[in-house]
């Protein structure tokens, strides 16, 4: 490997700071909402709405995401999406009403669309088959990141500068990566970094190459044809919808059951995200583990995610070991977050598995808007008005226990259809 070149990896950090960052923005407001609330008057139904608008645009971007990143290349979609985003992130601290800042959120859902695209792109261009899993669940860790820092961070901000000036400082970051992004990346033809080792070795792939000789773009509409673009899809409407619960909701679960103040939140959702870190890099490890022991690279990837589902079945007693420790439910459900993490590196690896590079951003995207709706599904079915009702009645571990029961069951389901859909992941012929 020191021979071959390790400059792949580079970019592989850029695509993890930017994650990072976008998790960071979009997870202020959660540690923010009993503040909010206070002084904004808002209810669980507000903070419900909220969400759900920041979903259904973050649903629609991912749509046109995809294919604005695959017409403008991946430095320049990727560099537009943060850019964008960041600002929208400062716009927050204009906002004075829940309608200002379902505005703000419609604004940071749409742009924050592009990240996930792009980053899976990025991976697809600079990373051979048997490392995509790897350096995905590097770049996808900075979801964890984000989220522990956000915790550690922003109620402090808010405490010592005002709620305000923690939705300036976070969104800020953005424009530093942009500075980085302009200065080191470029595709893997034109870089000047390169050994010709390392290049081969990104384009070990021959069939990929093949592929990537016609430069037509694909219309997402033709993508739907494909029963590998429904697999993946119905994947993410069904475990997508969980990350977001715990995002949006991890900070309240433990005001409302431990009676924690702001400030006390802060290490035990930050403890959640650095246990699902470890799920996010062994996610990786382990098909590539199962492949490198001669597995062929779709069972590699399937044994994977099955294992992983399997480990998040125990949140649906999260509750349960709360009432010994809360730091037994913290535990809980950290490893439910890990497992999570895993099944996202793994399940984004899919798309790259399946389908031709000039593909690959379309397809994430019509995945992320398909995430997208199964959480503002869930939210508008479920959370929205069970919280508000549980919560009326002094009962909001009920509504608690139901959503964990939903958490739990997802992954297997997810797996389920998505085997009997595409039983040996073939690759797409365009």
């Amino acid at each position: 490997m020191e021979k071959i070149g390790k400059y792949r990896w580079t970019i592989c950090a850029l695509v993890f700071f930017a994650t990072t960052v976008n998790y960071l923005d979009r997870q202020v407001i959660s540690l923010l909402k009993s503040v909010l609330s206070t002084e904004l008057k808002w209810d669980d139904g507000d903070y419900a709405n909220i969400e759900i608008t920041f979903k259904i645009f973050y649903s629609f971007g991912m749509l046109i995401a995809g294919s604005i990143v695959d017409k403008l290349g991946t430095k320049k979609g990727y560099a537009w999406a943060t850019g964008l985003w960041s600002l929208a992130a400062v716009g927050h601290a204009l906002a004075n009403s829940a309608f200002g800042f379902m505005i703000a959120r419609a604004g940071l859902g749409l742009t924050e669309a592009g990240n996930f695209p792009a980053a899976i792109k990025s991976t697809a261009e600079w990373f051979p088959k048997k490392e995509r899993a790897l350096a995905t669940g590097i770049f996808n860790s900075g979801t964890n990141i984000g989220a522990i820092v956000a915790p550690l961070t922003v109620p402090a901000i808010a405490v010592v500068w005002g709620w305000q000036w923690a939705f300036i400082i976070t969104g800020i970051i953005g424009f530093i990566w942009l500075v980085l992004w302009q200065i080191y990346y470029t595709s893997p033809k034109d870089s000047k970094k390169l050994t010709k080792a390392e290049y081969d070795y990104i384009h070990s792939d021959k069939e990929e190459e093949e592929n990537i000789k016609n430069e037509e773009k694909v219309p997402w509409v033709k993508l739907l044809g494909f029963r590998q673009t429904w697999a993946f899809a119905l994947g993410k409407f069904l475990t997508d919808p969980v990350w977001w619960f715990y995002l949006f909701w991890l900070p309240d679960f433990l005001q409302s059951q431990y009676k924690l103040s702001l400030i006390e939140i802060s290490v035990p959702v930050a403890v959640v995200y650095i246990i699902s870190t470890v799920g996010s890099i062994g996610g990786g490890y382990l098909p590539l583990a199962f492949i490198n022991r001669g597995m062929p690279v779709f069972k590699a990837r399937k044994t994977s995610m099955f294992i992983f589902a399997l480990f998040v079945l125990p949140v649906i007693f999260s509750q349960l070991a709360g009432q010994v420790n809360m730091w037994l439910a913290v535990f809980v459900i950290g490893i439910a977050a890990s497992a999570h993490q895993a099944w996202s590196a793994n399940i984004f690896t899919t798309v790259s598995d399946m389908f031709p590079k000039k593909a690959t951003g379309s397809v994430v995207g019509i995945g992320g808007m398909a995430g997208g709706l199964g959480g503002i599904l869930l939210t508008w079915a479920v959370q929205k008005n069970m919280f508000v009702y549980y919560r009326s009645i002094n009962q909001i571990e009920t509504a608690y226990y139901i959503m964990f029961a939903i958490c739990a069951g997802a992954y297997l389901l997810a797996w389920l259809i998505m085997h009997f859909l595409v039983p040996r992941m073939n690759k797409v012929d365009i």
